[in-house]
């Protein structure tokens, strides 16, 4: 099958937005870092567990910023400049939201539409991330990667040191033994697989209910190119063979690190035998079936917010209701 000219994604990779310069040639410098955090013109995004305040703004959404002097105490992350205005965020409870008790994470639940425009609620990017507009998008992304890696990784993985939070939080330094440690990303291709018929296979894992389905996905192992974990990926999980993975573009996922690599690929064969570890089930459709069983609800597809939607839409070539 040769590539088509029609492919070419429709819309926009919603996490993959962004309009703030990360400036990382000033994270080093410590005076810079002081002077730039004291500014009264700083803007600051407070994130706990993957989440931060939001607020309705006419047809809008807006990730709310706090002065500097008003920001809650924690790890400070700069994430950029913007117009000659510094953005940060800050790891610490989200003012005025109670937290839950499970796993630290805020239970408070988002309903945009019966808040009052303006009033905060906490919201994760799975929520939002689609909603809010490029600047806030990035900010949220950059945030929420980086508390996840600072969460997890608060030891020396040498000596089992706690280390310490330096270059605007873009590192970690471990006092005894003067070792650096840096934000792990960990690259995954996921990838819409069609058939000479031009059909589409999507799949769902164990863990998913019936009638939740997606593209298949996978990381890439040590020393492996991406081509290479598209066509391994595919065959380990439901033993198809394909030929002629094509790139469409990335988007961060920061659940809690993984950049996604999103892929066209042809298979030469179409004999299903799921991985009963990965996958509960898989199916060809054409886009025929596919846009009877979203209208019969027998089939909900991944948010708009996920590149995984985006590869399905490319390949119906329009957009499509029915959100997970």
């Amino acid at each position: 099958m040769e590539t088509s000219a029609e492919e070419q994604l429709i819309g926009p990779l919603l996490l993959a937005r962004g309009t703030i310069d990360r400036s990382s040639a000033l994270r080093a410098d410590e005076q810079w870092l002081k002077r730039a955090w004291n500014d009264p013109s700083t803007r600051v995004l407070v994130i706990d567990n993957g989440h931060t305040l939001v607020r309705r703004n006419g047809d809008g959404v807006e990730a709310v910023l706090f002065g500097s002097a008003d920001a809650p105490e924690g790890e400070r992350f700069l994430l950029g400049l913007e117009l000659g205005v510094a953005y940060f965020a800050v790891a610490a409870p989200l003012p005025g939201v109670p937290r839950g008790d499970l796993n630290g994470r805020v239970t408070v639940p988002i309903s945009l539409s019966d808040t009052p425009e303006g009033e905060p609620v906490a919201a994760g990017l799975r929520q939002v991330g689609g909603l809010l507009g490029d600047r806030d998008a990035g900010l949220l992304v950059h945030a929420v990667a980086l508390e996840a890696w600072h969460t997890t990784h608060g030891h020396c993985p040498r000596c089992g040191a706690r280390t310490e939070v330096r270059a605007g939080g873009h590192i970690r330094v471990c006092p005894d033994d003067g070792s650096q440690h840096f934000p792990r990303v960990d690259p995954a291709v996921i990838m819409l697989v069609r058939d000479a018929d031009d059909r589409c296979l999507l799949a769902r894992g164990p863990q998913w209910p019936e009638g939740r389905l997606s593209i298949l996905a996978g990381f890439v192992e040590p020393g492996e190119s991406l081509e290479n974990a598209v066509v391994r990926e595919v065959a380990e999980e439901v033993g198809v063979t394909v030929v002629n993975p094509r790139y469409l573009g990335s988007q961060p996922w920061p659940f809690p690190r993984s950049l996604m690599l999103g892929f066209f690929a042809d298979a030469t064969t179409t004999a299903l035998t799921p991985d009963a570890e990965e996958i509960a089930e898989a199916r060809w459709y054409s886009r025929e079936e596919l846009a009877a069983a979203l209208e019969s609800g027998a089939l909900r597809l991944p948010p708009p917010v996920s590149i995984a939607r985006r590869l399905i839409e490319t390949w119906y070539g329009d957009h499509l209701t029915g959100d997970w």
